[in-house]
């Protein structure tokens, strides 16, 4: 299938591993110019390299990095100093750390909302406007199955992402909507990815379990009896960037291999 955003560029942010590059990926393999970001330079440049071969010197595509902090004032001026004008944005920050709400702090507090929830909403701000000048835009927020069933120790996640959830609700309702501009939030479930392995180790090292045992449990309660890949992410992600999801906007899209048991 044509996706038809060949040509575009996106925005895409963690875009050295895990569901950041499957999104990345996926991009450019339907012809979209990725402007990657990450924090770890040598990380970046090796992803980013390794895509520029998958596409081959024939290829048109763009493939860019910043090594910057998104999360960070300067982080956000020094990749809108490099490119200003965006199609395609895809938010994503590294979780906050799991833990017990009684040991978390202010500073905590702010630390998470700041990540998972202002970074977001400034590259919103920073890019909105022009998409609606233009007449196309997608905006796609990557945050957790945790909004729609939030889990005790992901406190710090399920309070940010929460406040970004309702932020998009009415800002995808906005007139962008009617400007060519789509915003929606990607809700991934347990995902193969290095997120996922650090998670199952602090486990381990609080209970004593082996690692691979947790792993099992957590599979179990899954009724695909797996994880995620970030290709499957990655093709979803590229889909709602693409003309043909353009009648989806303001959508909580849940990918979790079944695992929420509600209707709704």
């Amino acid at each position: 299938m044509d996706l038809a955003i060949a040509g575009k560029w996106a925005l895409v942010c963690g875009a050295s591993r895990g569901l950041g590059l499957g999104c990345t990926q996926a991009l450019a393999y339907e012809g979209v110019n990725v402007f990657m970001v990450a924090r770890r330079s040598d990380v970046l440049e090796s992803a980013a390299a390794e895509l520029r071969a998958q596409l081959g010197p024939k290829s048109a595509v763009q493939v860019v990095t910043c090594a910057q902090d998104i999360t960070t004032e300067a982080g956000r001026a020094a990749v809108f100093a490099s490119h200003a004008d965006f199609d395609i944005v895809i938010t994503n920050a590294g979780g906050p750390p799991t833990g017990n709400f009684r040991d978390w702090d202010r500073a905590d507090w702010i630390r998470a909302v700041d990540a998972n929830m202002l970074t977001p909403i400034a590259l919103i701000q920073a890019t909105v406007d022009g998409m609606a000048a233009r007449g196309y835009g997608r905006i796609i927020n990557i945050t957790s199955s945790a909004v729609k069933a939030p889990i005790d120790t992901l406190g710090l996640s399920n309070g940010a992402r929460s406040g970004l959830t309702g932020f998009v609700a009415g800002l995808a309702r906005s007139p962008i909507a009617a400007q060519g501009v789509t915003v929606n939030n990607l809700l991934p479930g347990a995902f193969d990815t290095d997120r996922l392995k650090n998670i199952f180790q602090t486990a381990s090292q609080k209970n004593g379990q082996e690692v691979e045992a947790i792993a099992a449990q957590r599979r179990k309660g899954i009724p695909a009896q797996r994880f995620g890949l970030p290709d499957e992410f990655g093709a979803v992600c590229a889909f709602l960037c693409s003309p043909l999801a353009g009648y989806i906007t303001g959508q909580n899209i849940l990918m979790d291999g079944g695992a929420y048991a509600g209707t709704f």
